[in-house]
């Protein structure tokens, strides 16, 4: 009998949620308004009393946190080739320049060393992305930052539970952008926040959000920046806090499937099939996503369409952002980040979800194997 089809992600809503979000309809307020609020607060609790807000996206929060340090043209920002392509574009939206800086081949995540290598005068900020909610070493990026009096906009987009040696991702540092896409550990089904330093951050922040204004009393609007439409809704802000009710189970559940992956696969897997495995840490990653790197005899291509055979999602987070058209328009070319290239082209993301049992990461891992064994 065929096996049920196994997505890459797919994202748990519980009933009380949904219920939730139905008294929202009925409610006739629907838009920004307490539910945000109370979302906002939630998340302030979270990271230790620091200051939060909501957005509609994950990206606009970084596009914000840029502006409110006032970077723009002329100013360069140091951000690694392997993410989502948002990282980078958010660069270019505020009239900056992209920096790539090549991975460690290790964790994926930016290195630190090419990152120090990579600062001039015209770098204004840093965007470390922590690449399947593994942190980068954030006792070195910000002693890097301090030195060269460098703004950090962290994009932890996939880090919302992770940790840097007992401290929350989020509870201490400069600018910290999280997402809540549908494919998250917690979702709004579209959004992120962002965590601020202080009050006049804050106030900016508020201002970018919604088209720059700033309201008092019954009628008094005043418009002294340009901003543009982020703001999330109830709806959403309803589905995060019914979500975030569950953040340490969820954590928690994620980390012993990542245990579990590697169990199955064995300490000689990498020796016998020739890729690559994690970082195994169970400490300070919350487990977004578990990739492995493919051996270079396969394309990736052809792995990702015979575990589809056998009923099995698979993704591939990210290709190398500097070769995108659009970035090779700007001068960027292959071979300039070897590192970044070579795991770009031959990273696969494995099924990781809050609701996939043992049973199915064994599936997977026999899937994974008869494969690569038969190459």
């Amino acid at each position: 009998m065929t096996e049920p089809f196994l997505p890459f992600s797919r994202p748990t809503i519980d009933e009380q949620t949904i219920a939730a979000v139905a008294d929202v309809l009925r409610s006739g307020w629907i838009t920004s308004g307490p539910k945000v609020q109370a979302f906002e607060a939630r998340l302030s609790e979270y990271f230790g009393g620091r200051p939060v807000r909501t957005f509609n996206s994950g990206t606009c929060t970084m596009e914000i946190a840029l502006r409110i340090a006032g970077i723009g043209p002329g100013d360069e920002v140091i951000t690694t080739p392997i993410s989502w392509v948002a990282t980078a574009n958010v660069i270019l939206e505020v009239g900056a320049t992209p920096v790539f800086a090549d991975i460690d081949p290790v964790t994926r995540n930016i290195d630190l060393n090419k990152l120090e290598a990579a600062i001039t005068p015209r770098t204004k900020a840093i965007i470390p992305v922590y690449l399947a909610g593994l942190p980068v070493d954030m006792d070195r990026l910000y002693a890097i930052a301090e030195h060269h009096r460098l703004r950090v906009v962290e994009d932890a987009a996939q880090a919302l539970g992770s940790s840097w040696r007992g401290k929350r991702i989020g509870a201490f540092g400069d600018f910290v952008s999280f997402s809540f896409q549908a494919n998250k550990n917690i979702t709004t089904s579209e959004g992120g926040c962002l965590v601020l330093n202080d009050a006049e951050e804050v106030a900016l922040a508020e201002k970018y959000r919604l088209q720059g204004v700033t309201r008092s009393g019954y009628d008094g609007i005043e418009v002294d920046v340009l901003g543009g439409k982020f703001n999330m809704t109830d709806i959403a802000a309803t589905i995060g806090l019914g979500q975030f009710a569950g953040i340490d189970a969820v954590t928690a559940q994620r980390r012993a499937l990542a245990r579990h992956y590697f169990t199955s696969f064995g300490t000689d897997f990498e020796a016998r099939c020739g890729a690559q495995l994690p970082v195994a840490d169970f400490e300070q990653s919350n487990w977004h996503m578990f990739q492995i790197v493919l051996p270079e005899r396969i394309q990736r291509a052809d792995f990702m369409e015979r575990m589809a055979k056998l009923n099995i999602g698979t993704g591939y987070h990210y290709p190398a952002i500097h070769l995108f058209k659009l970035y090779r328009a700007l001068g960027f070319a292959e071979g300039m980040f070897p590192i970044a290239e070579s795991v770009g082209r031959r990273i696969v993301t494995l099924p990781m979800f809050t609701a996939m049992t043992e049973n199915h990461v064994e599936r997977v891992v026999s899937a994974v194997k008869s494969i690569l064994q038969r190459e």
